[in-house]
């Protein structure tokens, strides 16, 4: 990206929290915001916080959010200096950001090149061998029994379903990158355990975990087929699974010459790949290897020329003092609030300042970290039911209040949500509802206070995981600090109720309201929010003395 170019109008391309969340931050820069709505959401928090809507289409997200055509129209038509993606959604996909381009739109992100590398597991891994990195031994390999017809009819299944994600890696690569090396072959060298993974997308879909031959070439097909399903690539590879390691990031800060880094996050607890706590920094960490990790990062986002903000994430084997590279996360994460909380640093107007053509206005010298912060994700779903999504709609909503928000690290909580009462959870969207985030002088004292936090939240009409956070949180090991990636399953083993249902524990029943409306279909609106503005921010609910019930 060349010049300089003040950003006056942005499009926000996305919706739910991170939509309210950005939309923050462009309003306290005094920037205009046009968001793009679903018909779902047409009625939304972030709708009613924007200067403007757009609406993009039909509420399945293949017809709106995952619609690229939609949306950079939806640019073009507002006349918005820049979109911002968000996360998920189409916030990776490098046809958005040339679209953009095209039509003289920035897009607030790494350029089209460095989506393409990061996006494609594949491509991202050969980046980091490049770069000096360390990786598990692995390799990309065919799906058995798949013909390139197999493969064709999938691709052709997939777009049909999601037409905005049309032109995705395995289609422009052609049938050449969608075989590989035989699976049982590289299986046998690398050692069982294997980790199957989509090479064209994340987020738990197209990823299985083989312990013996005989289960292989399933799942290779299964992985393959599902990841052509959910991005329209059917390309895996294999990698060697560990059993105890941890998921620790390192946040990245880039203007294509300069890259810092913002301290690393542990995401380690985690249910079928989805993360549910993220805290920074990363505790129990030796010093040596915190170092080691955050140095990789940069020397990765150097290789890159990465411009935007973005994480590098790892799997540590801290026993051994080992990591190796997983992937990159080329957008802002969902738990990026833990380190603006020790940091101080508003990451989405850093992201601004780099797409107006800024060099980094911070050296690595400038950032300082205080205390320990932690975010634990409220979802809508029924842990004592296998996690099943829980939507209908929210008839009270009440959390504590908040007093750390980006770009100030001596605040105590911070919620990032976009429900209130009235509001409607859809069953076609993600289940998040809220991030509580509590920082802390160290970890104890962040972990205290967001105790605290969450036995104050109340959220009725859905089911939520509420009480299955808290009883994480009141959990020993833990507390401890330094869980692996496996601890939530054997947490839940333990069945902490005694009762055979479920991982609820003394902190309280899972079931946060009546669940009366859990089963209201998709078409359901979302109530009236009243009048236009902030009026959002908490405030004092008596019936609780807890502060914090949106208003509604």
């Amino acid at each position: 990206m060349s010049g300089r170019r003040v950003l006056r109008r942005v499009l926000v391309a996305n919706r739910g929290e991170i939509a309210v969340r950005v939309i923050r931050t462009f309003r306290r820069l005094g920037i205009e915001t046009v968001l793009t709505v679903s018909e779902a959401d047409a009625a939304s928090l972030a709708a009613r916080l924007a200067d403007r809507v757009i609406g993009v289409g039909a509420a399945p997200a293949a017809a709106s959010y995952l619609n690229v055509d939609a949306v950079a129209g939806a640019a073009v038509a507002a006349r918005a200096d820049a979109v911002h993606p968000g996360y998920g959604f189409l916030s990776e996909n490098a046809r958005l950001a040339r679209a953009c381009a095209a039509a003289g739109v920035v897009f607030i992100g790494p350029d089209p090149e460095t989506l393409e590398a990061t996006g494609d597991k594949l491509a991202a891994r050969e980046h980091a061998v490049a770069a000096g990195l360390p990786v598990l031994p692995g390799g990309h390999v065919t799906a058995a029994g798949r013909s390139d017809a197999d493969i064709a009819a999938m691709e052709s299944r997939a777009q049909q379903a999601s037409p905005g994600l049309a032109g995705g890696p395995a289609k422009q690569a052609g049938a050449d990158q969608v075989t590989g090396e035989d699976a049982a072959g590289l299986a046998e060298r690398i050692g069982y355990p294997v980790l199957v993974k989509a090479a064209g997308g994340g987020g738990g879909r197209g990823l299985r975990v083989v312990r013996d031959p005989a289960g292989l070439e399933h799942a290779v097909a299964v992985a393959s087929a599902e990841a052509a399903a959910a991005f329209g690539d059917p390309r895996v590879y294999l990698e060697r699974y560990v059993e105890r390691g941890r998921h620790v990031e390192v946040q990245l800060l880039g203007d294509g010459d300069s890259v810092i880094h913002l301290g690393d996050r542990d995401c380690s607890v985690q249910r079928r790949y989805q993360k549910l706590i993220e805290e920074a920094p990363a505790p129990g960490l030796d010093a040596g290897l915190r170092d080691r990790l955050r140095a990789a990062a940069v020397a990765l986002g150097r290789h890159l020329r990465y411009r935007g903000a973005g994480t590098v994430e790892f799997l540590v084997d801290a026993e051994r003092g080992e990591f190796y590279f997983l992937e990159v996360n080329a957008r802002i994460q969902v738990e990026h609030p833990v380190t603006e909380a020790i940091t101080g640093i508003d990451i989405v107007a850093e992201q601004i300042a780099i797409a107006e053509g800024r060099a980094l206005r911070l050296t690595q010298d400038d950032v300082a970290f205080a205390g320990h912060a932690i975010e634990v994700r409220v979802n809508a779903e029924d842990p004592r039911r296998d996690f099943l999504p829980s939507p209908g709609m929210v008839t009270r909503a009440v959390f504590p209040a908040t007093t750390l928000t980006a770009g100030n690290a001596a605040g105590r909580v911070r919620v990032d949500t976009h429900i209130q009462a009235g509001a409607a959870v859809s069953p076609l969207y993600d289940s998040l509802l809220a991030k509580v985030i509590a920082h802390g002088a160290d970890r104890d004292d962040a972990l205290n206070e967001l105790r605290d936090a969450l036995g104050r939240c109340r959220i009725e009409g859905v089911t939520t995981n509420v009480g299955l956070q808290r009883a994480v949180l009141a959990d020993g090991e833990f507390a401890a600090g330094g869980v692996d990636t496996g601890y939530l399953g054997r947490f839940l083993a333990r069945d902490p109720l005694g009762d055979g249902q479920g991982a609820a524990g003394p902190a309280g029943d899972m079931r946060a309201g009546d669940g009366q409306s859990a089963g209201r279909g998709a078409g359901q609106a979302a109530g009236s929010f009243g009048a236009r503005g902030e009026s959002a921010e908490p405030v004092r609910d008596d019936r609780d003395g807890d502060a914090g019930a949106a208003r509604g």
